[in-house]
């Protein structure tokens, strides 16, 4: 059997809009041009997780509950769009919990790896913070992009010389 390729992507701030700690659907939007996007990653082979940070859950300001409702929305709108998202990996955790899941550390693509055959080599994290990169860079993938947001970053350290303004300029890094 073949392993699998994965376009592992974070949530808030590459798929939505980031809002801090979104849990209502009604508080979720999705980044222009996220669709095209994946529906161009599935044309070439790669299958689709996302891995989230969620400390809101930790934090009491919403239930897991909540993230899993909101979560299968989300699931759902994509299976409306032609696009199957294989799995969604989180971390409840605050920072001070001191877990082996939140990012930067590996936890959520250890898990994925865990439940699924995956090629690490030829599968790619994209994310638009330092964590989401440094994630991927524990876990041993060594292809991420860094899509520039509200978050402020020096060239200097980031694991990855791939950053773009837009989900959609992926597609000019990510071939076949």
């Amino acid at each position: 059997m073949t392993r699998q390729k994965i376009v592992f992507l974070d949530r808030d701030g590459v798929i939505n809009i980031d809002k801090h700690y979104v849990y209502k659907i009604e508080d979720f939007e999705f980044i222009n041009n996220i669709f095209d996007t994946c529906i161009y990653f599935q044309k070439l082979g790669y299958k689709i997780i996302i891995v989230t940070n969620q400390s809101g859950i930790g934090r009491k300001y919403f239930s897991q509950n909540d993230f899993d409702k909101l979560s299968e929305w989300m699931i759902k709108e994509f299976k409306n769009k032609k696009i199957e998202i294989l799995d969604v990996f989180f971390c409840p955790h605050t920072p001070n919990d001191n877990c082996f899941c939140r990012k930067p550390k590996p936890g959520m693509i250890t898990q994925a790896c865990q439940k699924y055959d995956i090629d690490l080599n030829t599968s790619w994290m994209i994310g638009d913070k330092i964590s989401d990169i440094d994630m991927a860079f524990n876990a041993g993938i060594k292809n991420s992009i860094l899509i520039s947001s509200q978050y402020s970053y020096n060239i200097d350290d980031l694991k990855t010389k791939n950053i773009v303004e837009d989900i959609i300029e992926t597609k000019n890094i990510i071939k076949a």
